[in-house]
């Protein structure tokens, strides 16, 4: 088993963040400029902080975060790979806001199109990407839809595949862009790969011959915050300026999400502030769960036992100042299992305790089918004994 308790910085070591911001936010009090925010901690999805976090606003660039998303699973899926190759049509090429002036017939890999995405929010790489995958943006973005659905972003609709319209169809809220963000960030933690690029070359290669082209961030907090490792900015004259900052301290990983910015400047100062001010009262609790668990006795099944395991991970997201070294596991299992058992059944579970309270359970499953023995079983199990 892997356990890791993240310690709480104290007062007088902010190193940059301090000379940029000035002062730490205390925790009574998080003063944000902006009109709509969030800060949630992402192994739990809890939030530590809210401003106006359900509003309905247009999202910008940050629309590019389930694009990504949505690559990564077709990546995992094997329905695509880092190497495939994507050729850019007229109308990813004619994309405007952001770009990477890719041209018409130009072939890049996938994955240096997620750079062009992650790194310079391309609008052209990002349709590149959403035909390559779906065929058409239309149809790539019914799977953006789709997927906000399942993630229970019931706040959210896409228009495009990289947030360039400011239609009002096309929207979303703080709560539901820190949604799909933890689920990137902890589903695929190697998009902190590209997330962390300040600078890249890539070339053109086009009728015209090869060109070299450098891809320089957009997100500035990889500069004015030690602790910045993404995620993604957006900025149009309807959304104004946006963010969802995500950092990473001693093991605690935060997400920021900044909407509606009056300009760039302040939407980086309020996600340095929440994210700051998450680090100062935060502290995580990990249990890992991942070492094996004996087999459990099975009473009148055709085997005498039957694996089992943890169903995951425990995370605890404490803000309270408890000293989380205290907190107290215990495994609660029976005996024995009566037959018949199936994968999946429950047999038991861990409990975590703080100060004598319940904070949470893992519950243990059985991962293995035990029918219940009849007269033929017994028997072959009389003969078994006898001849041995």
């Amino acid at each position: 088993m892997w356990k890791k308790h993240t310690k709480r910085w104290l007062a007088g070591v902010l190193s940059i963040w301090m000379f940029l911001a000035g002062s730490v936010p205390s925790r009574a009090e998080v003063n944000v400029s902006t009109p709509s925010a969030i800060l949630i901690e992402a192994s739990t999805g809890q939030t530590i902080y809210e401003k106006n976090a359900s509003e309905r606003r247009s999202p910008a660039s940050i629309t590019k975060i389930m694009t990504l998303l949505l690559t990564f699973e077709q990546i995992e899926a094997g329905r695509a790979g880092l190497q495939d190759e994507v050729i850019v049509s007229a109308h990813a090429a004619g994309m405007g806001g952001s770009q990477v002036f890719l041209a018409e017939g130009e072939v890049q890999t996938l994955e240096t199109m997620i750079k062009c995405i992650v790194v310079s929010s391309g609008n052209d790489a990002c349709v590149a990407v959403a035909e390559h995958l779906a065929g058409s943006e239309e149809a790539f973005v019914e799977k953006m839809n789709e997927k906000a659905k399942q993630l229970g972003m019931n706040d959210t609709h896409f228009v495009d595949c990289c947030g360039l319209t400011d239609s009002d169809e096309h929207y979303s809220t703080a709560r539901d862009v820190a949604v799909m963000s933890r689920e990137l960030i902890t589903r695929y933690p190697e998009i902190y790969q590209y997330t962390r690029i300040w600078m890249e070359d890539i070339v053109h290669v086009t009728r015209q011959g090869a060109v070299n082209f450098t891809l320089t961030s957009t997100n500035k907090l990889l500069k004015q915050y030690p602790y910045t490792t993404g995620l993604k900015t957006g900025s149009t004259s309807k959304a104004k300026f946006c963010i969802s900052a995500t950092a990473n301290r001693d093991g605690i990983d935060l997400i920021a999400v900044v909407m509606g910015a009056d300009t760039g400047a302040d939407r980086f100062k309020d996600a340095q502030v929440m994210l700051q001010y998450g680090f100062n009262v935060c502290d995580v609790y990990h249990d890992n769960n991942e070492e094996p668990l004996a087999a459990m006795p099975v009473k009148g099944g055709v085997d005498r036992e039957v694996p089992i395991a943890y169903q995951g991970s425990f995370h605890y997201l404490d803000t309270e100042g408890n000293a989380l070294d205290q907190i107290e596991r215990v495994v609660e299992l029976p005996e024995q299992l009566e037959a018949p058992v199936k994968a999946g059944q429950r047999a038991g579970a861990v409990k975590y305790l703080l100060q004598g309270t319940q904070i949470g359970e893992v519950p243990i499953l059985v991962t293995g089918d035990v029918d219940k023995a009849g007269y033929a079983d017994y028997l072959r199990r009389a003969i078994g004994y006898f001849l041995l």
